[in-house]
């Protein structure tokens, strides 16, 4: 058990990624107060009793592991390397921001090497181990593996690895990448079926902390709840509309014949009262994917809809968050509810 009193959560303490930490808790209702920005430690008021630490990713995840705090916001990367076992949990995989992907790259002047397969015939033709720069060994030795490449030796390395095998210490690197142009601007090239971990920002907590202690258990709950409503609002828009009918029934089985205008449940239908005393107009409201929009504004105006507003929606609450109920059948079986969909 943990031996702390507080409630602790980690974060990244630079970079873009911690950046879009901020921003996103913030998005979901959680904004982060941290009056002075040298201290490593912050509040967020909507979470009495919770307390905000500063560190590297890879730090987040062993601390999570080992119980020192709570809750972290970091990479899958990280967390797939670090996590260990057993002790952390991933709450949510898919906060939808820090993409890129690990990935093994070979230099542009081994024209024959262009998926895994190449690289273990090269390697075995070396006539000694394949050397492997990168900064996820557990990772990277699990999927050269895999691919059947035994004789390698892995060269853990700081700093940027494309230079590598450049100046001569590494054959070929397996390192992050986003957009591919620094390997690009080093001569390198990723091989086409080498990507070891599509990763992204995930939320991790401490299984025994969530186990033991029902404030860490109902805090979870809480950030569950608004990262998942966020999110769910972010792909969906709010339309409004004015339509004529002879009852909100008539109204609403038309719009139920169309594509898109079914809303979350259904349309929702209400009286306008306007000056000349008509009581056949009434104002429709549903919720529609951002990607369907101009699909919905079709069909409301073809059967009738005039006023189109359109505005965003902040949050999206279900009845019971979607991964909190994954987390809890995690903790009676001991798996990782990490695969939950949204």
């Amino acid at each position: 058990m943990n031996a702390h009193t507080d409630i602790r959560i980690s974060l990244p303490s630079k970079g873009r990624l911690a950046e879009n930490t901020v921003n996103f808790l913030a998005a979901c209702g959680l904004p982060i107060d941290k009056p002075n920005p040298r201290q490593y430690a912050a509040s967020i008021p909507a979470l009495p009793g919770v307390t905000v630490l500063f560190q590297r990713p890879g730090d987040i995840v062993v601390g999570v592991r080992d119980g020192s705090v709570d809750f972290g916001i970091t990479g899958m990367d990280v967390t797939a390397e670090y996590a260990g076992e057993n002790g952390v949990l991933v709450l949510h995989d898919a906060l939808g921001f820090g993409r890129c992907k690990l990935a093994l790259a070979v230099p542009e002047a081994w024209e024959q090497v262009v998926t895994a397969p190449d690289l273990a015939a090269y390697a075995q033709a070396l006539g000694r181990p394949l050397r492997v720069a990168t900064k996820f060994p557990e990772l990277t030795s699990a999927f050269l593996t895999r691919a059947g490449i035994t004789g390698f030796t892995l060269i853990h390395a700081e700093g940027t690895l494309e230079v590598a095998p450049a100046i001569g210490y590494a054959d070929c690197i397996s390192d992050l990448v986003s957009s591919g142009q620094t390997l690009r601007d080093n001569r390198m090239r990723p091989l086409e079926d080498g990507v070891i971990l599509a990763s992204q920002a995930v939320l991790v907590a401490n299984r025994e902390a969530l186990r033991e202690r029902p404030e860490v258990l109902a805090v979870a709950r809480t950030l569950l709840e608004f990262t998942e409503a966020h999110l769910r609002a972010m792909g969906h828009v709010m339309v409004t509309a004015n339509m004529r009918g002879r009852s909100p029934k008539e109204i609403a089985q038309q719009m139920l014949t169309q594509e898109t205008l079914s809303g979350l449940q259904g349309p929702t239908i209400s009286p306008v009262v306007v000056r000349d005393g008509n009581p056949n107009w009434y104002a429709v409201q549903i919720v529609v994917r951002r990607t369907e929009l101009f699909s919905a504004i079709a069909e409301l105006r073809a059967i009738g809809g005039s006023g189109v507003i359109v505005t965003p929606v902040m949050y999206i609450f279900e009845e019971e968050p979607e991964r909190y109920t994954a987390m809890m059948a995690a903790l009676r079986t001991g798996a990782n509810p990490a695969a939950a969909s949204d």
